[in-house]
């Protein structure tokens, strides 16, 4: 499980070759004793769920930086370790 970031108490991961089970680009994100299955492409929760101010800070993080976590994407279905990427500020 490559943690790619983490800001505000939120971890995000993504986990190499995963990508039977929600046939669509994903990342997962803890935050407390919640967790979340989230979608690149349109930032949908395809699993779980996250306080609302959380998911919004998830949200804007991953509009920033969506190129490099479809980068870091491409690498993990290939089993090669994603990237860290820059957490949000």
């Amino acid at each position: 499980m490559p943690i790619l970031s983490m800001f505000y108490g939120i971890v995000v991961y993504m986990y190499c070759y995963d990508n039977q089970r929600h046939h669509a680009p994903h990342f997962h994100v803890e935050y407390s004793e919640f967790t979340a299955v989230i979608a690149i492409e349109d930032g949908e929760v395809l699993e779980g769920e996250l306080p609302r101010n959380k998911m919004k800070l998830v949200q804007a993080w991953l509009e920033i930086h969506r190129d490099e976590i479809m980068a870091d994407w491409s690498l993990a279905v290939r089993g090669i370790q994603p990237e860290r990427i820059k957490p949000l500020q």
